[in-house]
């Protein structure tokens, strides 16, 4: 299954009174692996960064100028992420801000019901305590070293990690991993299910001696009279 792992930046908190959306980055997984697969691009707010926003992602208003608008980014987005489930953490913050942008270029806005909130995995998983990006890091020790400011991308591909082990699709792969080697060697080890009463063969009497007659035919070489014997199938023969 494929999902996008999404985050976003912003010049503020509140879509309806003006902010916008200055960064957008996607982390593309399969079957709950990262492909490598990414999207990632920084956008022109068309207004100025306060400073309280520019302290937390450390895009300024002259770093934004030269970017792109989210009209001229729209349909590559929109192509990356498909119609795939999107992998958010606080996902109404981030989705808030994306519709926003689609609602100012007439475009249908995206359903809720595509959204994976991992905020409300972790809360529901790791209830009472505190389950921001950074602690949910620390607590599946995942490096989030770099992190020093907010970044979309780069929290992206952190809250990709997270959400594979928040899953416990890690734990799976890593059983997967153990077992399929010494399944592949037959290790002696390896539980092996026993039928409560041996089913009846299937092979009659009558079947062997039939085979018999025909390995008999095939010649003073053929191999199966190395299963057989010689002396058995000459009997036969007599």
């Amino acid at each position: 299954m494929r999902e996008i792992v999404l985050d976003t930046e912003t010049t503020g908190l509140d879509p309806l009174r003006g902010d916008r959306l200055v960064e957008v980055g996607c982390v593309e997984i399969f079957n709950r692996m990262p492909t490598g697969q990414t999207f990632h691009r920084y956008i022109n707010p068309e207004r100025d960064m306060p400073q309280e926003a520019f302290a937390v992602h450390g895009l300024s208003t002259e770093f934004l100028a030269d970017k792109p608008l989210f009209l001229n980014i729209v349909e590559e987005f929109l192509e990356f992420i498909g119609d795939a489930p999107l992998v958010i953490h606080n996902a109404s913050f981030d989705i808030g801000f994306i519709n926003a942008e689609l609602d100012r270029l007439k475009r249908p806005a995206i359903g809720r019901d595509r959204l994976v909130d991992t905020l409300l995995l972790a809360r529901r998983k790791h209830p009472g305590v505190s389950n921001r990006l950074d602690d949910l890091c620390s607590r599946y020790a995942i490096d989030n070293s770099r992190r020093t400011k907010h970044g979309a991308l780069l929290d992206a591909e952190l809250l990709a990690e997270v959400y594979i082990d928040l899953i416990g699709a890690r734990q799976s792969q890593l059983i997967l991993a153990e077992v399929a080697p010494r399944q592949a060697s037959g290790s002696p080890d390896m539980p092996r299910r026993q039928r409560m009463v041996p089913l009846m063969p299937r092979i009659t009497d009558a079947d062997r001696a039939a085979h018999r007659d025909f390995i008999a035919t095939l010649g003073e070489k053929a191999i199966w009279r190395e299963f057989f014997g010689s002396e058995a199938l000459e009997q036969r023969a007599d």
